[in-house]
Formats: C-alpha cells, sequence, structure tokens
C-alpha cells in the first residue's frame, strides 16, 4: 500500500466527518460566527483537495507519489515546465485530482450563474415598479407587509418595502439597512453559493449537511454583529421582529425571515467572551487547519 496515502484519508476523516461533528455542537460558533465561518470554509477546501489527491496516490508508485501532493499543496500552481517533466502515469493522476476538484468548481460556477440571472431578472422588475431613495440609498417597493433584503452582485441594489418605511423607526431602519450592507460588503453570496455547490457534490457528507445548515445562518448572524458596529442592540433586535414576517426572492439576502427570532434572543442576550483557555484552543484549532496542506506536503516526501 502507498503509505502517502494516509495523509490525505486522514484529512478526509478530520474536515468531512470529526470538525463538522464538533463545530456543530460547539456553543461558540454563533458567539463567533465569523470564526465558525472560517473553519468550515477551510474545512471544504481541504477536503476537496485531500478528495482529489486520493485517487491520484492509488495510482502512482511509492517512489513518485509525492511529487504530486507537493505540486497540489504547493502556494502556487505549477508551471509548465514541473507538467511537461511528469511521466505518463504521473500525468493521468494529475488528471484525475483535476477531474475530482472540477466537479464542485463547475457546481460553484453553475451556482453563481443560476443566482445572478434571478438577481439580474429582479432588478430589472425593480426598476420598472420601485423608485429610488437617495436618502436610503435604496429601492422603495409599494408592499404593506414590512420587508429589507438586498440582492448581492454587481449593481448590489438594496430593496425597503413602504411598509417597512412606515413601520420601523428611524434608527430600526437603519439597523436593517446596515445588515443588508454587511451582506453586501462581505460578499456573503460567494460562499453561500460554495456551500451549496459543495453540497449538491458531497450531499451525504456530515460536513455537507452539517455545513448547508449552518453557513446561512452564521453569515446572518456575522452581519448583525457588523451592523451592531453602527446601531444598538434594541434598534437591530425589534427591526428583526418586524420584519420576522417579511420574505425575499430567492437568491437574496433577507433582514427578517424565519432565523429572526433565534438571531433577536442572541443579540439581547449578553454572552461572555470565553474562558481564555477556550479561546487559546480555538485559536490552536483554526491555526491546525491553516497549517494542514503544509503537514501533508512535508509528509509527503519519501523516505
Amino acid at each position: 500500500m502507498n503509505h502517502h496515502l494516509l495523509v490525505p484519508l486522514g484529512v478526509v476523516a478530520l474536515t468531512g466527518f470529526l470538525v463538522p461533528w464538533l463545530v456543530v455542537r460547539a456553543r461558540w460558533a454563533q458567539q463567533a460566527p465569523r470564526l465558525a465561518l472560517a473553519v468550515w470554509a477551510a474545512c471544504g477546501a481541504l477536503f476537496a483537495a485531500a478528495t482529489a489527491l486520493v485517487p491520484a496516490q492509488l495510482v502512482l508508485p511509492i517512489e513518485s507519489s509525492h511529487r504530486l501532493a507537493d505540486m497540489m499543496y504547493a502556494l502556487r500552481p505549477p508551471t509548465v515546465g514541473q507538467l511537461l517533466h511528469l511521466d505518463g502515469r504521473e500525468r493521468f493522476a494529475f488528471a484525475l485530482s483535476l477531474a475530482v476538484l472540477s466537479l464542485p468548481a463547475a457546481a460553484f460556477v453553475h451556482r453563481l450563474a443560476r443566482a445572478r440571472r434571478v438577481r439580474v431578472r429582479h432588478a430589472g422588475v425593480l426598476r420598472l415598479v420601485g423608485r429610488y431613495d437617495p436618502a436610503l440609498r435604496a429601492t422603495v417597493l409599494d408592499d404593506d407587509r414590512p420587508a429589507v433584503y438586498c440582492l448581492p452582485g454587481r449593481s448590489r441594489p438594496i430593496v425597503v418595502s413602504s411598509g417597512a418605511v412606515d413601520t420601523l423607526t428611524p434608527a430600526q431602519l437603519a439597523a436593517a439597512l446596515a445588515h443588508e450592507r454587511a451582506h453586501i460588503s462581505g460578499r456573503h453570496h460567494l460562499l453561500v453559493a460554495a456551500t451549496e455547490a459543495f453540497t449538491a457534490v458531497f450531499a451525504r457528507l456530515p460536513l455537507a449537511r452539517h455545513g448547508g445548515a449552518a453557513v446561512p445562518l452564521l453569515l446572518e448572524m456575522a452581519a448583525d454583529d457588523r451592523a451592531l458596529r453602527r446601531c444598538t442592540r434594541d434598534a437591530l433586535a425589534t427591526a428583526l421582529y418586524a420584519l420576522a414576517s417579511g420574505r425575499a426572492p430567492r437568491s437574496a439576502f433577507a433582514a427578517g425571515g424565519p432565523s429572526a427570532a433565534l438571531r433577536m434572543r442572541r443579540i439581547l442576550t449578553p454572552h461572555s467572551a470565553g474562558h481564555p483557555v477556550l479561546r487559546g484552543l480555538l485559536t490552536v484549532g483554526a491555526a491546525g487547519l491553516a497549517i494542514t496542506p503544509l503537514i501533508v506536503a512535508c509528509c509527503s516526501f519519501p523516505g
């Protein structure tokens, strides 16, 4: 058996099964949503890279299997010269790795394109039936139901219903708008598309199941935290309460929605920053995920 296969298999087990099981049960994830999102993203990237390396290591001899790992986990893509120096079996292994990586990559591009088409169509409708309010820097749509949402992407419009303008106080409306601008500036639609693509390709994997449910909620919490830099907790929480029944079109981020009650409780319930030892362990764990590619590369050398 090729002993270089053990390292990518270990990474697959760690990122695909163990870490998701731990993170989905951790209390700190909702207290530090950006850190939790970084862990989910790191797990997805490392799992895809390790999965791509497994079939390649199965077809390569022990003597040369480390070369492909070095190329895949390098900080820069392989050069043309490196590719030309590969023998026939190594080129076949490299093609296998690229084929595996192309599955989530193609799904990611497909979901980005589909979401963009939906947003473009909706933006066209908004230009016909909405009116731009320069004071709010948002498009106002005549609808008695209170709703605030954004369409991320190139044009990035924020939409406010007339019901929200009439229902919310100026402070509450400013808090809701800050929440939506946090989604836009954070480019959260890219992480949503990546999560949906990963879930489509690896549907039965615990990383895909748990991450697919956790990431959208964590993105809303991350946007809440960024909005709190510009507004008070009471203003944001009461805005979420008023907008809880609001709905948004597909591929949009809404300030309210089904998660509003949970997010209100999180905003209004103070929580401790965590024990220093716990914070240290989280930092070490995040660093461990970050340096895993270097460990894989080092362990892949022969001998």
